[in-house]
Parts: structure tokens; sequence; C-alpha cells
């Protein structure tokens, strides 16, 4: 095992020193740091920006109506008095004294025709917002006119759905609710992140294997330990890569979170929302089998990818070569996109049941509870199984690839290479 040692230490220590792992590591976050201040910034100016609106009503009807609720859109609206010359306003747009003014007239108490008067027309985001607050404020003064309004209104909400577990009372619902909102959360992050991670580290893997073989360095390599013990440090080793960057990716969250704790609980002194807060995140067993998921089929894939690498003499040929495997990594995942419960499809829990799919669809499926505990076991004795006999098949076609210069073989000299190997 020393040999195999020397060989991730060595795929390790090269890769992290890289520029490209350097700026890839330190970059998301800096980047996600910097959407967020953006977005604020953004918002800041927003919030700065000129919006006062004179709001004219003729109707006698929905002047205060409308003001509270374009109030309550951020808007500073000011209710002009009875008898406000138009004249005068327009003049005050025209010597831009004013930004605009909302004319309300009968047509807006019968039909929800109001008029946006101003230099310039309003963008899309005001228009709505605009119309969906006049509109909603007329149906709410026609439906008071009616002795039946209320009930109509409860109508037009499109009613609701009221869920009454049985078996459970309030508080037991009330947890189960919050563990099955929990799960979801936690399966659709870890299978996005595990189809992330299969995919680009997976392809590290085949990426180093070419580069060696087309340098000619694993010629000189070969004759110092076994091609086994070659394709093992190299998998082991991109995959610490791999983990490396997520760790430090995660204390990167982790510091953020902190630093914006202070600024939570001064939001919420009660802490009451942050203790609402605390009961979706994942709890020890969830991350423990993601890293479990995570290993098996990082291992599975990568010992593939190697192979892969072994058979082809350039990148070209690479690119050709693994577009199957880059489509069973993707199929699960558009899979596991047209359910995420495997309720509602029952199939598809035995689906996730096939070791090249059940790192991505039944990790989710385990921690939203959709499964039972045996089907996630079996599926994790057949991905480790896999995982062997897929290195096995791997390793042998690694042992003869890695030395050979010529064209990619097709499928019936892959078969010669495992036999002769």
């Amino acid at each position: 095992m020393k040999q195999v040692w020397s060989v991730i230490r060595r795929e390790y220590v090269e890769r992290v020193k890289t520029r490209a792992f350097i700026l890839s590591t330190l970059g998301m976050p800096l980047l996600m740091i910097g959407i967020m201040a953006v977005v604020g910034f953004v918002g800041f100016l927003s919030e700065q920006s000129e919006r006062q609106i004179v709001l004219v009503d003729q109707s006698g009807q929905l002047g205060e109506r409308v003001q509270q609720a374009l109030d309550q859109a951020g808007y500073d609206v000011e209710l002009a008095a009875p008898g406000t010359a138009i004249e005068e306003l327009d003049q005050q747009v025209l010597d831009e004294e004013l930004e605009a003014y909302i004319l309300l007239d009968d047509a807006t108490a019968s039909e929800a025709v109001f008029h946006y008067r101003a230099k310039e027309p309003p963008g899309s985001v005001r228009s709505q917002l605009m119309r969906a607050a006049i509109v909603e404020e007329v149906v709410d003064l026609r439906l008071g006119q009616m002795e039946d309004g209320e009930a109509v209104r409860r109508l037009f909400e499109g009613g609701s759905l009221e869920y009454e577990p049985v078996g459970l009372d309030e508080a037991e619902a009330e947890e189960a609710e919050a563990e099955r909102i929990s799960g979801m959360i936690t399966g659709i992050a870890g299978g996005l992140i595990l189809y992330i991670m299969m995919l680009a580290y997976g392809a590290q893997t085949l990426q180093s294997v070419l580069e060696e073989k087309q340098s000619r360095v694993v010629e000189l390599v070969i004759s110092s330990l076994r091609p086994w013990q070659l394709m093992l440090g190299k998998i082991v080793g991109v995959g610490a890569v791999g983990l490396t960057q997520v760790a430090i990716w995660i204390g990167c969250v982790a510091l953020l979170a902190g630093l914006a704790l202070p600024g939570l609980i001064s939001a919420a002194p009660d802490l009451e929302e942050l203790g609402q807060v605390r009961q979706y995140l994942p709890g020890p067993g969830a991350i423990v089998l993601l890293l479990v998921f995570f290993l098996l089929g990082y291992f599975l894939y990568s010992s593939l990818f190697a192979a892969v690498g072994a058979m082809c003499k350039n990148l070209q040929e690479a690119g050709q070569a693994q577009t199957p495997l880059i489509i069973v990594i993707i199929v699960p995942f558009m899979m596991q996109m047209m359910t995420f419960q495997g309720n509602n499809m029952p199939w598809m829990n035995w689906v996730a049941l096939f070791p090249f799919f059940s790192p991505i669809m039944m990790y989710p499926r385990a921690v939203m509870g959709d499964v039972p505990a045996w089907m996630v076991a079996l599926s994790i004795v057949l991905m480790a199984l896999t995982v062997w006999g897929a290195a096995w098949v791997a390793g042998r076609i690694y042992k003869v690839g890695i030395l050979s210069q010529g064209n990619r073989p097709n499928l019936r000299e892959l078969l010669r290479w495992i036999r002769e190997a």
C-alpha cells in the first residue's frame, strides 16, 4: 500500500497546488458573496429611487383602499385632495416635480380600468404590481356591496385543503411535516451535490489518466507499481481533492452563517424563527448517509472513467467514449426531477435500486422516508458489489489499455483485454 499512498499523495498535492483549484475553490464563495452583494445593492438603489406617486380618485370609492395597497407594496402614494386639477398635475410631471400620478374614475370602480400618467411608461413589474393591487381592491369593493360577498370572496381565493392526519395528534403531525420538509430539502440538495460531484471529479480522473498516458510518463510509473495500484491511487487522490474542495465550501458557508447570526438574532430576538429554521436542517444520519452514497457512487463511476481514459489516446476520443457514462449519470438525475417522492411513482423506488442510479435516486428517497430501511440497505449492498465488479473490470481494461497507443478498442477487443489481463 506504500506505492498506492505515494500515488494518492502525488495526485492530491499536484492538484491542490494548481491555479485552477485555488481559483475555483475560492472563486465559488466569492461569486456567491458577490451575487448577494449585487442583489442587495440593487435592492438598496431601488428603495432609494424616486417612487412618489399621486393618486387622484374621481370615483369617490377607491382612493384610500388603493393608497393603502400601494403603500404596502413600497410606493410613497399621496392621495390628492378632491377637486385637484388634472392640468396642474400634468404640469408637475412635465416639470419633473412629480414622477407620475394614477387616475381612478368610474370605469375603475366598474371594470378596474385606471390611468397612469407620466413622461415615461411604467416598467413591466410596476405595471403588474399596480394592476394587481387595483384589481384586488375593486373586487373587494364590489364584493362588499353584495349580500353574500364574503362567501364569494372565499370562492375567488380558491378554497383551501386542510390536511388532517389520521392517528396523529397536532404536535405529532407538525413534527412529521417538519421531518418531511427537512427530508425534501436535504434530498434535493444532496442529489444535486452527488450529481455534480460524480460528473466533475469522475471526468477529472479520466483526464488525469489521459495526461499521463499521452506524456508516456505512465510507462516509467508502471515499472515500479502495478496498474491497479496506479488506478486506485488516482481515484482516491482525485476524490480527496473533491472532498477538500467541498469541505472548504461548507466551511465558508458556516462562516457566513456565523457572521449573519447576530443579525438574525436581532431580527428575531425570541429565537422562534431560528428554531423553526433549525428543525429543517439535516441531521447527522442524513449527512453520514450522503457520505456513504457519495463514496460508493464516486468509486463506481471513477473506476469506469479511469478505464475510459486508459483505452483512449486523446481527449477527443475520450469525449466520445465517456458519453455513455455521462448519460448514465444524467438519466437518474432527470428521473429524480420527475418526482421527489417515491410514493407518487412506486416503480421509481425499484428503479432507484439499480446501482448506477442509486447514488442520485435512492438518497433523496431515503432521507424523505419514502422507502423502507431494507430497500436503502439493499441499494448500498448492491452498490458495493457493483463497485467491486466495476473496479475488477476497469482494472483489467486499465492494465492493458494504459500502455496501449493504438486506436480506441471496440467491444470485442475490450472483452479480449479483460480475458488476457
